[in-house]
């Protein structure tokens, strides 16, 4: 619910010490859950590769001053922070989430959902691929196993296109195949479209803890939000 919370407000603000201080409150976060500072930045680098294009990008289609000019090229003051506004915000976000959710066992955050009240098929849905995606990742690399036994080599032709289409085609006849039996199996063991749960959260003072500093940290970003908008 923090994460959550955290990643609406961090939609709706736009002053920049207010996402200073929301981003080094989202990394402080995910060091107290236990990712390591290196791990962080693992997870955060695919996002910044495209924020990267976007400081580029954004400055030369947004309107504004120019800033920088480059030949042809001029790169407007207005663009750029509206480019820094949004990395910094997706950076927030993204190291919030795998701070209060990555460090998340996937069965307790299918459980937590479900005491959410999240509908039972979206919660299905998020612990079956959690399941059976590392069961298709090793298909996929039986099967490209196999091609390249046989002489297989990926190139830039029309062959190649072809013997990959076959192998994403194998992958989804497969899957549906291991479905079909996945779910035999579930309805042999008496599921009836619910999982019964043996063991079940308990609110705890360590909860309480953990709730009442990610209100306070909310209410400081707001209040800073605020002040910056009235000073």
């Amino acid at each position: 619910m923090a994460a959550v919370i955290f990643s609406v407000f961090m939609a709706a603000v736009n002053r920049f010490p207010t996402l200073g201080l929301a981003l080094a409150a989202a990394i402080v976060a995910a060091l107290l859950a236990d990712l390591s500072i290196g791990e962080l930045f693992k997870r955060l680098a695919p996002l910044n590769v495209f924020m990267l294009f976007l400081i580029v990008l954004v400055p030369l289609t947004a309107g504004g001053a120019p800033l920088v000019e480059v030949g042809p090229l001029s790169f407007s003051r207005d663009g750029f922070l509206l480019a820094a506004r949004v990395v910094l915000k997706g950076n927030a976000i993204m190291a919030a989430l795998a701070g209060l959710l990555g460090t998340l066992d996937i069965i307790a955050l299918g459980h937590a959902l479900h005491h959410l009240h999240v509908p039972d098929k979206l919660a299905h849905l998020l612990l079956f691929t959690a399941r059976y995606l590392d069961v298709l990742r090793r298909e996929q690399r039986r099967l490209v196993a196999a091609m390249k036994i046989r002489g297989f080599r990926p190139r830039m032709n029309l062959h190649t296109y072809r013997t990959y289409g076959h192998l994403v085609g194998m992958l989804l006849v497969r899957s549906l195949d291991r479905s079909e039996r996945v779910l035999a199996a579930m309805k042999c063991r008496g599921f009836r479209g619910h999982f019964y749960l043996l063991d079940h959260f308990s609110f705890s003072r360590f909860d309480a803890l953990c709730a009442a500093l990610a209100a306070a940290v909310l209410g400081l970003l707001a209040c800073v939000e605020w002040l910056w908008l009235t000073g």
